[in-house]
């Protein structure tokens, strides 16, 4: 079969032009994980990156990392423009390569003879790119590279995942490309599977305006041979929006759609809750801020000498700890979450503290207080948006940057941060919780919107009648994020001790 060749003037490499392959194509490419994804928008030229990266890996010899690359697309139109794709790129980089055969899979199936093939060989190497029409039955007796594309719109992609990811075994390698087509999808669970560390792999994700944001709308007017103005990109992009109108969160966006409901269920919660976790409760009045200083802090200390004293001298003093903490002032609560790392790895909470309507010094006093006393004290995640940035800044100082991670709660965090913890809560190991009903609420309150599992706007009421914004479930997730990142094994510098000390602006007690 004779196909067209690509149209090769916008991609001869010249010093007057830009890279070959934008940023995210270069990243895409570069990564050489065994197991890689990626979650990406339409048009973005994924698939155009690939082919380029699969030609460098047919063509190399074994030393060099070479082997056959077998691509699996589902329809035949996907499968002849990488292969044209392919083409171009062989005569790109001048390597020596046959012309592209048109065959049928020689699998054991009688329905595997029916899928069409195009493949090139690269006689230099021995290796050839094999791209496929559909899906195989199966894929015995093959090894090398496989690229299965569009992903989410394959039948029984997990009995393809589970073939595909046989060849890890000796070496071969899986890189799975797709838009979104919903959140149950076996994509979309392979997706949450990587970024939960249930499955090692990585996971790269390109939303259409990151994409013209690093040059998309630049290349297609070199193609098109117009200039660029910033006008032309915007009016672009709106037009692009307004075709997938309400399907362009999932096709543009990267959101599986069909999103939405509580995101942990009630049964997981509490099957990770302890009667025997207490949680310290301290509101104090209005007014309580225009008391003097050092009245503040005494009732501050007797308060945490009474309450948060006991539990302390009563943790295990080998095991190490964290802590997650998020920030509320008027409003909403403040939430300390500690953990404590056992030598099997198990996260237990021993107990958590919530603070309501405290002062910014006495919320420094307890946190100072609390983390001056856990066990070989390892890292803690505060949140650092707004008011709270002060608290963060100020334990950074106190415990160092490499213990302190002062954390913006962003859209992006929640994505990457959130799933660990669900996974955490299925398999066990993270435990403890309170048995209580606006913790167990909380947690409750997460959600899927737009595709990310977090904490939505509205607000919910307490068992004490105020207002609750999630607090316990953002400070669950700072703590696990800070004994998943910081954990560096065992600290070589003990927190400071307490002590008093004078400043300018009056009296600390720590």
């Amino acid at each position: 079969m004779t196909i067209a060749p690509l149209d090769l003037k916008a991609t001869q490499l010249s010093p007057s032009l830009p890279s070959v392959l934008m940023g995210y194509q270069q990243r895409w490419s570069v990564d050489d994980s065994p197991l890689k994804v990626m979650e990406k928008s339409r048009r973005t030229g994924i698939t155009w990156g690939e082919a380029s990266d699969n030609v460098l890996t047919a063509a190399s010899n074994v030393s060099a990392g070479g082997m056959n690359v077998y691509y699996i697309a589902y329809n035949q139109d996907m499968t002849i423009e990488y292969i044209q794709a392919c083409a171009m790129w062989a005569r790109a980089f001048n390597y020596a390569a046959g012309e592209i055969e048109d065959g049928f899979w020689d699998g054991e199936a009688e329905a595997d003879k029916n899928i069409r093939t195009f493949t090139i060989k690269f006689p230099g190497s021995g290796f050839r790119i094999v791209a496929l029409s559909s899906r195989p039955s199966n894929l015995r007796g093959r090894q090398g590279l496989i690229v299965i594309d569009e992903a989410a719109f394959h039948e029984q992609l997990d009995e393809l995942l589970k073939a595909a990811l046989a060849m890890l075994i000796w070496g071969g390698r899986v890189h799975v490309i797709s838009t979104h087509n919903g959140v149950d999808n076996p994509f979309n669970v392979l997706v949450d599977d990587i970024r939960s560390n249930r499955r090692r792999g990585s996971v790269h994700r390109v939303t259409f305006q990151e994409a013209v944001a690093d040059g998309l709308y630049r290349r297609v007017c070199l193609r098109r041979g117009i200039d660029w103005t910033s006008e032309g990109e915007k009016a672009w992009m709106d037009d692009v929006y307004a075709f997938y109108g309400a399907g362009a969160a999932e096709e543009l966006d990267c959101i599986p759609a069909n999103s939405g409901g509580a995101w942990l269920s009630r049964a997981l919660i509490e099957s990770r809750m302890s009667a025997d976790t207490p949680v310290l409760r301290w509101e104090c009045a209005a007014g309580f801020e225009l008391l003097a200083d050092h009245i503040r802090g005494a009732e501050c200390r007797d308060w945490l000498e009474a309450q948060m004293a006991p539990l302390l001298v009563g943790l295990p003093r080998d095991a190490i700890s964290f802590d997650g903490e998020d920030f509320g002032r008027s409003g909403d609560l403040s939430v300390h979450v500690p953990l404590i790392q056992h030598h099997n790895l198990v996260r237990r909470v021993p107990f958590t503290v919530e603070l309501r309507n405290v002062p910014f010094r006495q919320q420094e006093q307890v946190a100072f207080y609390l983390l001056d006393r856990l066990p070989r004290f390892t890292g803690g995640a505060f949140d650092a948006r707004g008011n709270g940035q002060y608290l963060a800044e100020v334990a950074m100082q106190r415990y160092g940057a490499s213990r302190i991670q002062q954390v913006m709660l962003t859209e992006s965090w929640y994505r990457e941060h959130m799933p660990p913890v669900k996974a955490a809560l299925e398999d066990g190991t993270l435990d403890g919780l309170p048995k209580d009903a606006d913790v167990l609420a909380d947690l409750r309150a997460v959600q899927v919107i737009k595709g990310v599992p977090r904490i939505p706007d509205t607000r919910t009421t307490g068992e004490d009648k105020g207002k609750r914004h999630g607090d316990a479930a953002v400070a669950v997730a700072l703590a696990y994020f800070a004994s998943r990142e910081l954990n560096k094994g065992p600290v070589r510098v003990a927190s400071s001790r307490p002590r008093r000390y004078q400043q300018n602006r009056g009296q600390r007690w720590l």
